[in-house]
């Protein structure tokens, strides 16, 4: 099942989810320029690589640089590949926007940084001994998706299977998309503890975990007052223009 878009219409611009994108996209062309060695020296540097944080006596042997406080936010700018890079970005045009709504660009860049910081903590609980350095959006773009939940649980997500090389559009409840996905990464991360193996090629299943947690934490901390206020026209609103996207 492969997401398209929302049935939610966004209702102001969205900078911030913009300027995100933007971000991602011109380090990801840096990086697609590099050299491989110098390509791996960048992943491992502006990754974050768990055993450098919690196993210091290890990284000093290894060559990193003492200091990697800087990687906890660079790492959700790196990407491992094309189509790493391009699921991220569709994902988070697909559900930022409208989470942007109800925060506005600062709150929205803010946020967005502390899922990502969240997610990336998780992962580093439930990995402690990985030299494997953790790159890309995808723990911050999951707390989008939390706050996303709770904030339209009415709204519907089209999207298609291919069915015989043909593709079948149907739409499905925000709620049911979001909640699978979810429960796939909770159940992918247990797998991944029981059989110390890493279940799905190498995904930070609980870096997932921790971003969608911390979305749905925050949301309301970071959600305008005055859309607070008005929530009971908003969601009237919302169900009025959500099927016009």
């Amino acid at each position: 099942m492969i997401p398209l878009r929302d049935t939610i219409p966004s209702r102001t611009r969205s900078h911030g989810m913009w300027l995100i994108i933007l971000a991602n996209t011109l380090v990801f062309l840096f990086q697609v320029t590099l050299p491989e060695t110098q390509y791996l020296q960048f992943t491992h540097l502006f990754g974050l690589v768990p055993a450098r944080i919690m196993h210091p006596d290890w990284a000093q042997w290894a060559g990193y640089p003492t200091q990697w406080g800087m990687s906890l936010a660079t790492h959700m700018f790196v990407h491992a590949g094309w189509l790493h890079f391009l699921l991220n970005m569709w994902m988070l045009w697909i559900f930022g926007d409208n989470v942007e709504d109800v925060m506005g660009p600062v709150r929205f860049i803010l946020f967005y940084m502390l899922c990502g910081l969240g997610a990336i903590l998780a992962h580093v609980l439930f990995n402690t001994d990985s030299t494997v350095p953790v790159v890309g959006a995808s723990g911050a773009i999951a707390g989008i998706m939390g706050a996303y939940l709770l904030l339209y649980p009415h709204a519907r997500v089209v999207a298609f299977v291919p069915i015989f090389f043909l593709p079948y559009f149907f739409e499905v409840p925000a709620v049911v998309f979001l909640g699978v996905w979810f429960l796939i990464q909770i159940v992918s991360g247990l797998f991944s503890l029981m059989f110390q193996s890493d279940v799905g090629g190498g995904i930070a299943w609980w870096a997932h975990i921790g971003g969608f947690v911390m979305g749905m934490v925050l949301v309301k901390v970071f959600q305008k007052r005055d859309i607070c206020r008005h929530c009971t026209s908003m969601e009237q609103w919302f169900r009025e223009h959500s099927r016009w996207r």
